[in-house]
């Protein structure tokens, strides 16, 4: 069985153009200016860059890069591609450093072009997790330090994190959170869980008071040494936990808290679309570049955090 990476989009750019038109254009190209599908050419002359399309109901030129993660970017489409493979395959992430290796880029550009990834990897699902009655399990973990914080014991130091995971699709959500208090994680569970659903938790004091909200609230006692009772325990998002900080430490060593979102969006998107839901690298990576679309980053706003 040949390699999928000896395909030809992830060696020649024309190949590669088509690629993504295929996927991003289903019925053919979409002028991003004035929104035309009628009267479009793809531009030809020897001069002409590759995958330039010209609209001639507002009569501007275009190509599939404009509006996606690839806006404005000179690294070869075939490059993005590759990244986007190594990125969507790697179980516990791939650094920057590697890519930088691999793709013959700069080191500067292979970490832009991993957080440009990352925020397509963002979900965009609305849909509140445990509407048929299914256990949803929610929990927090503790990782790294808060820049200028003084190092504390136990967990006031460190960055925190809030996951959800509904069991009975895998999917999983996670947040940025500033603390383990009732303010913050209500709101955030109240928009993810579904009334319906059977909301498993630890023993933590917080979900005492969310669990009357939802039709069930089973909950595993960590402290007396309880992790599993038939079908109650965390183990699911402590799994999720333990993939995420596995890649955080191993592979990503330092991240500052004003990128946190983008790796939890990496890791979430990995886990929702992993192997053992039946999604293999190449579909992943096709998810990945479904993705692209509308989320535009620059550096600028990048290296500040936004």
């Amino acid at each position: 069985m040949a390699s999928w990476l000896s395909a030809p989009h992830f060696h020649h750019d024309e190949a590669a153009y088509r690629f993504v038109e295929e996927r991003l254009w289903p019925n053919g190209p979409v002028c991003p200016h004035c929104g035309g599908v009628e009267r479009i050419s793809k531009m030809q002359g020897k001069s002409t860059r590759v995958g330039a399309y010209k609209c001639y109901q507002c009569r501007k030129p275009f190509t599939v890069k404009i509006g996606t993660i690839f806006e404005d970017s000179k690294v070869h489409m075939h490059l993005w591609l590759q990244a986007m493979y190594l990125i969507a395959g790697s179980k516990k992430g791939i650094s920057s450093n590697q890519l930088h290796r691999i793709l013959g880029v700069t080191l500067k550009t292979a970490w832009f072009m991993s957080h440009r990834i990352r925020e397509a990897m963002k979900s965009s699902a609305l849909d509140p997790f445990g509407t048929d009655g299914g256990m949803v399990e929610v929990d927090e973990t503790f990782i790294g330090q808060k820049k200028g914080v003084e190092t504390k014991r136990a967990f006031h130091h460190k960055m925190k994190v809030l996951s959800l995971i509904e069991r009975n699709s895998g999917q999983a959500r996670s947040y940025v959170i500033d603390s383990v208090t009732l303010q913050q994680i209500d709101p955030i569970v109240a928009r993810n869980v579904s009334d319906n659903a059977h909301l498993m938790t630890d023993e933590h004091r917080v979900y005492v008071s969310l669990g009357a909200y939802y039709a069930q609230h089973s909950r595993v006692s960590h402290m007396a040494n309880e992790y599993v009772r038939d079908d109650k325990h965390t183990n699911t998002v402590e799994g999720f936990f333990s993939i995420f900080k596995r890649g955080m430490k191993g592979v990503y060593q330092h991240c500052q808290e004003k990128h946190l979102h983008r790796y939890l969006a990496e890791f979430d998107f990995r886990y929702s679309n992993r192997a053992a839901l039946g999604c293999q690298d190449e579909e992943r990576t096709e998810r990945l570049l479904m993705g692209v679309i509308g989320k535009r980053l620059t550096y600028q706003t990048t290296s500040r955090g936004a």
